[in-house]
């Protein structure tokens, strides 16, 4: 299972200093961790989202750190891609795996598979017995939507005006969490589906 996903900043933005990195969407699937430790049962439900904002926040700065270790050991020149350059920007995007240990920053051992994508990181973080090469295959779906439909590369991107067509995305793409094996045809009916409902 899918335990959450995040879109947030891996490169340098003109706003945050460049060792930051900045949460711009997260969702979070299944049960809700703070329900699992006694310590943490007591939290009402805003001191619960702060937590989880916490959680996400520290996954997005050690995927920052594992993006720019990658950059660094490609020795590739990042080159600004412009909107309409989606497809290549995807082709050409950084990937990997981190292993976060129990506690660093959910209770038990997750993997986090990321995208790079110019200054944008795409990160699922997984339970450990998940299959990695489907929620890599799902991470690559998803990212290639929120890049075609919500226009990422450019100034101005509208990730944050547009939550609910990413909601939209993993409730087809994702549903509750669950990684889907996808035969070509029904690939193909949810394709339409996605498009039709980012044509609104």
């Amino acid at each position: 299972m899918v335990l959450c996903f995040l879109v947030h900043t891996v490169g340098p933005v003109s706003a945050l200093s460049s060792g930051e990195s900045r949460v711009l969407y997260s969702r979070a699937f299944g049960p809700d961790e703070g329900f699992r430790s006694e310590r943490d049962r007591e939290l009402s439900p805003d001191e619960r989202r702060l937590l989880q904002k916490e959680k996400a926040a520290v996954v997005a700065r050690q995927v920052r750190s594992a993006v720019a270790l990658s950059r660094e050991a490609s020795d590739r020149q990042l080159v600004e891609l412009m909107p309409g350059d989606e497809a290549l920007a995807l082709q050409e995007a950084d990937s990997g795996v981190v292993r976060l240990r129990a506690g660093e920053p959910f209770s038990e051992e997750t993997s986090a598979l990321w995208l790079g994508v110019q200054s944008l990181g795409f990160t699922l973080v997984c339970e450990p017995h998940e299959n990695l090469l489907l929620a890599e295959g799902t991470l690559r779906n998803l990212t290639r939507h929120c890049l075609e439909h919500l226009h990422m590369l450019g100034q101005g991107s509208e990730v944050l005006l547009r939550s609910n067509r990413i909601d939209a995305l993993l409730s087809r793409l994702l549903p509750h969490g669950q990684l889907l094996f996808l035969n070509h045809r029904f690939a193909q009916s949810l394709e339409k589906e996605v498009l039709a409902y980012m044509a609104k």
